[in-house]
């Protein structure tokens, strides 16, 4: 089944050309089912790829799924233009009244500040605290799931030596949890990120669940006891040029980075990545769409 967005966002046509099913919305309230209605908040620079890549996992999945972007209005991206922002996007006022099936809050390029000294902590914290009783699931991924980690739990995060960048084996550690139905015991997935979470302080928290790690790259995959939050530390969604792309513009930038571990063949920047986490990636995000959000969203909310 499609998903539904906008029918001018930019990432319609690249979507499309890959055969992912896309309708728009006159066609899809002519269909008498029930959709998905699904939040997603973008705190990533570019947000253009964000939503790329995040629409093509979720128009993935049997079930047809209306997407809702939304901006902070307490910090004005500075590398999306204004008419994308304005066009595509809402605030947390505009939405605030309503409830969603699923929520998903992306990471951000500011691991290094203190989550108080980020611009919109604050506004971050409300929306935080409203998807305890208007979201049935919330999936947070990386910067995003080590500030719920926080603001929830209570975990803080803690600077790495050098950043973790690469792909990584990641060992399934519950395989009787839904969300990893159809994993292989072990599987790959990408990380950039210049700090961590303790495994020792999730493990010791009764209301979470460590799903799977990396010797590595430590924890991936996190969830609440009841799955309302899912956190995950990687980057399933990522293309296989986007870390590629990072390191690039790092250099660009003179930070001194080394390459991405495990990624480039024959650790030569010059060969093309392969993305060798693209079945898992589908496989995660249609497991928290069936399981976390469709079986368990009521079909009318209060």
């Amino acid at each position: 089944m499609p998903i539904k967005i906008p029918m001018h966002l930019p990432a319609r046509e690249i979507l499309e050309d890959e055969n992912i099913f896309i309708m728009d919305e006159g066609r899809a309230e002519r269909q008498d089912i029930r959709p998905l209605n699904i939040l997603i908040l973008n705190l990533m620079p570019e947000k253009e790829k964000t939503e790329r890549q995040l629409l093509r996992l979720l128009g993935n999945t049997p079930l047809q799924v209306n997407i809702t972007f939304l901006k902070t209005a307490t910090y004005e991206s500075k590398t999306t233009s204004q008419y994308h922002l304005e066009e595509f996007y809402q605030t947390f006022s505009q939405v605030k009244e309503k409830k969603y099936d699923g929520m998903i809050i992306t990471g951000a390029p500011i691991e290094l500040l203190n989550f108080e000294e980020v611009d919109y902590w604050g506004e971050l914290r409300e929306i935080l605290d409203w998807t305890i009783t208007n979201v049935t699931s919330t999936l947070h991924i990386c910067w995003g799931a080590q500030a719920a980690l926080y603001y929830h739990y209570g975990i803080r995060k803690y600077e790495l030596p050098t950043k973790c960048s690469g792909i990584y084996k990641h060992q399934v550690l519950d395989k009787k949890e839904k969300l990893l139905r159809g994993f292989d015991d072990e599987f790959l997935a990408p990380h950039s990120r210049n700090t961590d979470v303790s495994i020792e302080e999730l493990t010791n928290k009764a209301e979470l669940k460590l799903l799977a790690s990396s010797e590595a790259a430590g924890p991936l995959i996190i969830s609440s006891r009841d799955g309302r939050r899912i956190m995950i530390t990687g980057h399933l969604e990522y293309e296989a040029s986007t870390l590629g792309e990072e390191y690039a513009r790092d250099r660009a930038k003179g930070i001194s980075i080394n390459m991405p571990e495990n990624y480039f063949p024959g650790d030569n920047p010059e060969q093309q990545p392969l993305n060798l986490w693209r079945s898992h990636a589908h496989l995660f995000f249609s497991n928290w769409l069936n399981y976390y959000v469709y079986q368990e969203t009521p079909y009318k909310w209060d």
